[in-house]
């Protein structure tokens, strides 16, 4: 069948079979299929859709399509994490050395930020000489010495979703939820791991803002990864504030490692280890949630998921050192207060309007060829729920160079809410999500 023909299929609200969706797949990846006519095929499926069958056809070929990790050649039980995206969100950093400290290996294939969301690739580049280009051998040298690795896929990883993740950036195709779903689930599936964890993030700095969005696609993740056969649970997370108090590359680095040296925000603690256990008790490494809770709060608090970052850092060529000295980190050179617009309570701390003035400073990127200032960002001083006087600095906006300033400081202002009213603070955690249940901890 001709990829018009296919296009047209979907197009007309048909179902595309799997040797059309291998087809499709074959034709990205070998130049058969013209970009034009790629971005048409993701235009007809984000405006019909796929069924559940589609999708899983989809995620198949694309798997199929490249190179995949050998689960025996792990020496201990396997899980990783992955989040949707947000603002703040330097969770990877803690959970992939807290779950090696607790007996599972961690392959994490990760990716860069783009928009208002950061990426936890760019954030560990901001350790001198970190490595995240590494090929399989070295992947497994890693995981071998320090029990995890956090880096980018290789090229011969679900290679199609590098052009797909593209066309559908560039399209206006991102916000599908059959792509979203093929997309996550063939990196993790290629990971060769047996059970994943998903932080599928609600709010204002996710990719859906409305509950019920978030829900379907954090539902659909699971139904897809389980019916691929990997053990899958997704927590529904709050993201309508950033996560932790710094948004920024280095600044979100030094948060993580004070995370795992005791000292972090409580909300990152808490996400942390929530995601943590769910891996423990994915891996079988405990029989209930609690008890892998218990186990990760040990891990924590004992120092060994700090050794276990160190010796991360180190495999793949970064300088330790600044673990034990989160200062020498880059830093940016100019800085602005941004005061409180009255006395009050800090009820809205809006995370899309602070991860769009955090980008503006040199933190973020708008096109994937943009670079950024690992020193720029935003260090939040009063979290929600704090008591403030008019003109008490709330934030503190940090970048290279002062011009920046004036753009990312309106946003800022506007991202904060003071008002003389009682805060009641929200569950971080909306949510899990397992295969076949409802929701356990409905917010």
């Amino acid at each position: 069948m001709s990829a018009v023909d296919i296009i047209r299929c979907k197009r007309d609200g048909g179902r595309l079979t799997a040797g059309q969706i291998s087809e499709f797949i074959c034709g990205v990846l070998d130049g058969e299929w013209q970009q034009g006519q790629v971005a048409a095929l993701l235009m007809a499926i984000v405006l019909v859709g796929l069924d559940e069958e589609e999708t899983d056809h989809l995620l198949a070929a694309m798997v199929e399509t490249g190179e995949r990790f050998d689960p025996a050649s792990f020496q201990r039980p396997t899980a990783d994490k992955h989040s949707t995206g947000g603002v703040g969100d330097k969770t990877s950093l803690v959970v992939a050395p807290l779950a090696a400290a607790c007996g599972i290996d961690v392959p994490m294939l990760s990716g860069r930020g783009l928009a208002h969301t950061g990426g936890t690739l760019d954030k560990l580049q901001s350790i001198p000489g970190f490595r995240v280009d590494l090929g399989v051998e070295e992947i497994h040298h890693v995981v071998a010495t320090a029990g995890c690795v956090i880096c980018g896929a290789t090229k011969r990883i679900a290679p199609a979703d590098r052009v797909l993740y593209g066309l559908r950036d560039a399209t206006g195709t991102v916000g599908s939820v059959p792509l979203i779903c093929a997309s996550i689930l063939s990196k993790k599936l290629a990971e060769g791991i047996s059970a994943l964890v998903l932080d599928v993030k609600c709010g204002s700095g996710a990719v859906f803002s409305e509950r019920q969005q978030s829900e379907t696609l954090a539902r659909e993740l699971v139904a897809r990864g389980e019916a691929a056969g990997l053990a899958t649970v997704a927590l529904l997370t709050r993201m309508s504030t950033p996560l932790g108090l710094t948004v920024g590359n280095a600044l979100e680095v030094a948060e993580a490692v004070a995370c795992l040296k005791g000292e972090g925000p409580p909300d990152l603690r808490e996400l942390c280890l929530a995601l943590v256990a769910q891996m423990i008790a994915g891996a079988g490494l405990e029989e209930s949630v609690p008890r892998a809770r218990r186990r990760a709060e040990e891990a924590l608090d004992s120092g060994h998921g700090l050794e276990r970052l160190v010796r991360m850092v180190t495999a793949q060529g970064g300088d330790a050192s600044v673990i034990d000295n989160t200062a020498s980190l880059p830093q940016a050179t100019q800085r602005r207060a941004i005061g409180s617009p009255g006395d009050g309570t800090i009820v809205r701390l809006d995370a899309l309007g602070l991860g769009r003035a955090a980008s503006l400073l040199g933190a973020g990127r708008r096109s994937g060829q943009e670079q950024i200032d690992p020193g720029a960002g935003i260090r939040i001083c009063h979290p929600l729920g704090s008591s403030v006087r008019e003109g008490e600095t709330v934030m503190e906006l940090m970048a290279a160079d002062a011009g920046l300033f004036t753009r990312a400081e309106a946003l800022a202002v506007s991202a904060i809410g003071v008002d003389e009213v009682s805060y009641d603070p929200e569950p971080l955690v909306m949510a899990t999500i397992a295969a076949n249940s409802t929701n356990e901890e409905k917010a």
